[in-house]
């Protein structure tokens, strides 16, 4: 599905990632955390062609073409999706004609009205948010949970295969986290897809199984484990090695 290899990515002239490399298969989850700073959400915007970010050396091969020279729109078609952090607020844009838009510039084309508000009800049943979403304007005057649960409507209406949780549980009370774990879940379980998750907390992976744990410092992975690594991050920290040999907690 995706494999990344030697992969060098500067931000004005400032080497951000330095000799990345994680392969992820199809329907496979992959949990990679890290320290602050280190540059876990930077690999989340270049993996979306962000253009403050620029590669300068390896590849990233996406169902064995190479995505690096993509723009974002021909990235996504592919059926890759980036859970935001902190979603953009669009004022004047209501969720149902963004997704109408999207979903009819992916197909390449007409999106029937009645079918395509059929779905957008049944999803917002499923995730357990209002109906009342659908027609808000983008992410306009929402909160942080609100802002998540309807990442997740744009989830469900445009069925990605690979998907990008970038600190989705950042913010999240309790009842919210619940509400995000248990739609992700169900979209897991139908779609099978691949998901790449960047946490610094081992919350939202309660509601995952069998997963791969990669651990990153200073733009590069430094430790590989399965769901036992969390554990002993939980316990430990994150205990890196330091450039001069010596290690340090941070």
């Amino acid at each position: 599905m995706l494999k990344i290899t030697n992969l060098e990515v500067k931000a004005e002239d400032k080497t951000i990632i330095n000799n990345f490399n994680l392969s992820i298969g199809d329907g496979e989850i992959h949990v990679l955390m890290g320290p602050n700073g280190t540059g876990k959400s930077t690999i989340c915007k270049v993996l979306l062609s962000h253009p403050d970010y620029t590669i300068t050396n390896g590849d990233i091969i996406f169902d064995n073409e190479s995505i690096k020279n993509l723009d974002p729109t021909s990235i996504s078609r592919k059926g890759i999706f980036l859970l935001n952090q902190n979603p953009i607020e669009v004022e004047g844009i209501t969720n149902a004609e963004m997704l109408r838009n999207a979903l009819s510039e992916r197909t390449n084309s007409h999106i029937d009205i009645f079918s395509f508000n059929k779905k957008l009800n049944e999803v917002c049943e499923i995730i357990n948010i209002p109906k009342s979403f659908v027609h808000r304007d983008l992410n306009f005057n929402m909160s942080g949970g609100e802002k998540k649960k309807n990442e997740l409507l744009h989830l469900f209406i445009l069925e990605p295969k690979f998907i990008i949780l970038d600190e989705i549980d950042s913010g999240l009370d309790i009842d919210a986290l619940k509400t995000v774990g248990l739609a992700l879940n169900k979209y897991y379980e139908k779609y099978k897809p691949s998901i790449l998750i960047v946490t610094h907390h081992a919350d939202i992976l309660k509601y995952f199984t069998n997963y791969q744990v990669h651990i990153m410092h200073h733009g590069t992975i430094i430790e590989n484990g399965d769901e036992s690594l969390i554990k002993k991050i939980e316990i430990e920290g994150f205990r890196t090695p330091a450039i001069n040999g010596t290690e340090e907690n941070e």
